[in-house]
């Protein structure tokens, strides 16, 4: 195994640095460093030649040429047990360079800078140490490259016991890191590239501009024990992108790890949840909500209307909340098993109060995510699907009442609550609600009518009273005379059906008020 005797660092992030630069100290290996890395390293007592000196040529052009060199390519590229590469080497001046240590400019962290201008995420694009890493990892059978500060440590326990070599295994296993990195900054360069547009000289963003082509990067978090079912092989993974990355980047506090479907059903729970400022549960069974309900007065009291719309697909269910669990929700969660929760925090009662079912998985949204992905993406054999996120905001100004009867004010703030929930349904979707909670939900079925008779078959509670909620128009005016039978007193849906006339002509005869949106939310 070869020996590492020289080393050059070159590293925007500095974590763990000094523990690493300690280690290769004792084992006597010469350091040779860049820029803000060298003076870093000099600031903290090791010896680091710096780059220039060792190539002979001055960094220039304000730091953007200086790694960029035969003495530093050469040292990386040559291959040791070839004797021209060796001979080419000792003519040329080159010494071998066994190990290197950089990550590179902070690409993804400058374009999520509020304000950031063009010419300095173009100065974050980083050419030197995508190059050197690329050398060090082609060349894997001589040179060690590290990328990732999460490496310093088992990489200088072997090298401590080893004498000062890493075994072939292990620097392949980095090369491959290494490539993946490089691939990754690439690709986060030309997705972000990509959304923007030149006009008389001008770089700016383009909204809603699709790219021609598409770059995805994302890091496996951890293999699943299987997917939807049991026979499917599955796993988490990490989208590299400047938006936040909700569900990967949360907390579990505990349980038992994730599965496929709680991390798919986790997240509706989180996207339904955020459409309230109102202090919101949210019930999810197989991606669709069972129960969904607001409170003023409290949290539990909010829980606890929502499970009463369908309190037997509560069971095995998925909660979100959009404020932190309070003990007395705790005690209401505790009368039944739930699979999960996800909420942005957990009051130390509470987690005393469900720390006994210790398969229940609590998630903990770290953060208060403000840079949210624009894109969805819906997988089809051969291809990908790329679409707007439905976020639209509600726009009460732009809708119409087109009966003869007007929501009354009780009725206009149960519709816009309707309106909200529906477009977390999958399509035919239908919503039966009353006073800020759901009282039956029909999903997913082929035709709107027999949504709309599912929903009112699995509620238990009145909907004497209710206002509905249509993802989509209703074609014709059936699921209207089954909704007024069952006692709903107002609907809400876009429009635009052939029979609009019809339908509205039905709402006038029970006497309901109806409101167009205009939007339509499928769901597929």
């Amino acid at each position: 195994m070869n020996v590492v005797k020289k080393a050059l660092i070159s590293v925007s992030k500095k974590e763990g640095l000094t523990g690493f630069a300690e280690g290769l100290r004792s084992l006597n290996v010469e350091l040779i460093s860049t820029g803000g890395t060298a003076k870093f390293l000099k600031d903290h007592g090791f010896k680091a030649q710096e780059i220039s000196d060792y190539t002979g040529f001055p960094e220039i052009l304000n730091g953007r040429v200086k790694t960029l060199h035969p003495k530093v390519h050469g040292g990386l590229l040559g291959i040791r047990d070839n004797p021209e590469h060796v001979r080419q080497m000792s003519q040329n001046g080159i010494c071998p360079i066994d190990l290197v240590v950089v990550n590179l400019y902070p690409f993804e962290e400058t374009t999520r800078k509020p304000g950031v201008s063009f010419d300095e995420v173009i100065e974050n694009i980083d050419i030197g140490g995508p190059s050197m890493v690329r050398s060090a990892a082609k060349n894997f059978r001589d040179v060690a490259v590290l990328v990732d500060p999460e490496d310093y440590v088992w990489a200088l326990q072997e090298l401590k016991s080893t004498g000062g070599s890493l075994s072939l295994e292990s620097r392949f296993k980095l090369a491959q890191k290494a490539f993946q990195h490089t691939a990754s900054y690439d690709a986060s360069i030309a997705e972000h590239l990509s959304r923007l547009s030149e006009s008389h000289g001008t770089i700016e963003a383009v909204g809603g501009m699709f790219p021609k082509t598409l770059f995805l990067s994302l890091d496996k978090i951890v293999d699943l024990r299987y997917g939807e079912n049991p026979h499917q092989r599955a796993a988490f993974y990490r989208e590299n992108s400047p938006y936040d990355a909700v569900l990967p980047d949360a907390r579990q506090l505990q349980g038992k790890e994730l599965s496929f479907n709680n991390i798919i059903d986790l997240n509706a729970a989180y996207q339904l949840s955020r459409e309230f400022e109102t202090t919101c549960a949210v019930i999810i069974k197989h991606t669709n909500p069972c129960g969904v309900a607001l409170s003023v007065v409290s949290q539990s009291d909010a829980y606890v209307k929502a499970r009463a719309c369908d309190p037997l697909s509560a069971f095995g269910s998925v909660l979100g909340f959009n404020r932190p669990v309070e003990k007395e929700t705790a005690q209401e969660i505790a009368l039944t098993f739930v699979e999960a929760i996800i909420a942005p925090a957990y009051s130390s009662e509470a987690l005393q109060l469900l720390a006994p079912k210790k398969n229940l998985r609590l998630l903990e949204i770290n953060n208060t995510p403000t840079h949210f992905h624009p894109f969805d993406y819906k997988r089809v054999e051969g291809g990908l699907l790329l679409q707007e996120v439905d976020r639209i905001p509600i726009s009460e100004e732009e809708w119409k009442v087109v009966t003869l009867r007007s929501p009354t004010p009780d009725e206009w703030e149960g519709l816009k609550f309707a309106w909200q929930v529906v477009k977390h349904i999958k399509s035919n979707a239908i919503v039966y609600a009353k006073a800020m909670q759901t009282a039956g939900i029909g999903a997913g079925q082929m035709s709107r009518v027999d949504s709309a008779k599912i929903g009112i078959s699995k509620a238990l509670l009145p909907i004497q009273g209710c206002v509905m909620a249509s993802d989509a128009f209703f074609p014709f005016r059936d699921g209207i005379d089954v909704a007024a039978e069952a006692g709903v007193c107002a609907v809400i849906q876009p429009g635009g059906s052939l029979r609009d006339g019809e339908v509205i002509q039905a709402a006038n005869e029970h006497g309901l008020s109806m409101v167009f949106t205009g939007t339509r939310h499928f769901k597929h």
